[in-house]
């Protein structure tokens, strides 16, 4: 006999994390998706040249965690995997959107939505089911979900929201094809004017390409 597979719902709770204080001297908030491997603690050190009175960054904490060698030291956490993942991006995305609403983002901070590698997939997912407005949409060295169209994005003003897409000339996960296509996908579907920078590195976050993000 074949195992049935069932399911049940139930509260679970989630941290996240965030660098600096948000006050009235705030310019830009920043609502930061790891990428596979990382703690959201940890990923916020990308952020730290940033101006501490003008910027205020908030980073999500992926659901998974998982030790990453066999000494059992290092933590890293996923977003989604293909299992079950429909349900299991449901769940992502009310999290998300729990830690949007917890922060209370004032309407005059330029708000940047950014996601790295496997956190491409989900704040572009965030973004088509809820509708989210934002300043500046940033893709770094990800990859945009394939069931997402150009229907899901119409919302957005794009005389108000810029995208900006970034990877690296040396990263293993994106030849130049996948380059090519990545960029035609975005442009078709997000914003056609979106802003394409290539940087001399591998698949990693650079500090100074955050950096220049900011005016």
């Amino acid at each position: 006999m074949q195992p049935t597979e069932k399911e049940v719902s139930y509260t679970t709770t989630n941290s996240y994390a965030t660098l600096n204080n948000l006050t009235t001297e705030t310019k830009n908030v920043w609502f930061v998706c790891h990428g596979m491997g990382y703690l959201s603690k940890y990923f916020l050190r990308y952020f730290k040249e940033l101006n501490s009175k003008e910027n205020y960054i908030i980073a999500p904490q992926a659901p998974s965690k998982y030790y990453l060698n066999n000494k059992f030291t290092h933590i890293g956490a996923s977003w989604l995997t293909r299992e079950n993942t429909i349900a299991e991006t449901k769940n992502v995305i009310t999290y998300l959107s729990k830690v949007y609403l917890a922060e209370n983002i004032p309407e005059h901070c330029n708000f940047i939505v950014l996601g790295y590698s496997q956190g491409v997939s989900v704040v572009t997912r965030w973004l088509a089911k809820e509708k989210i407005e934002c300043n500046h949409i940033v893709l770094y060295a990800g990859t945009v979900p394939k069931e997402l169209s150009n229907t899901d994005f119409i919302y957005l003003n794009n005389n108000k929201t810029k995208t900006t897409y970034i990877v690296g000339n040396e990263d293993a996960y994106f030849n130049d094809e996948r380059k090519n296509l990545e960029k035609t996908r975005i442009k078709n579907i997000i914003d056609p004017n979106t802003n394409f920078i290539t940087f001399k590195g591998a698949h990693e976050v650079k500090k100074e390409i955050i950096n220049s993000l900011v005016e």
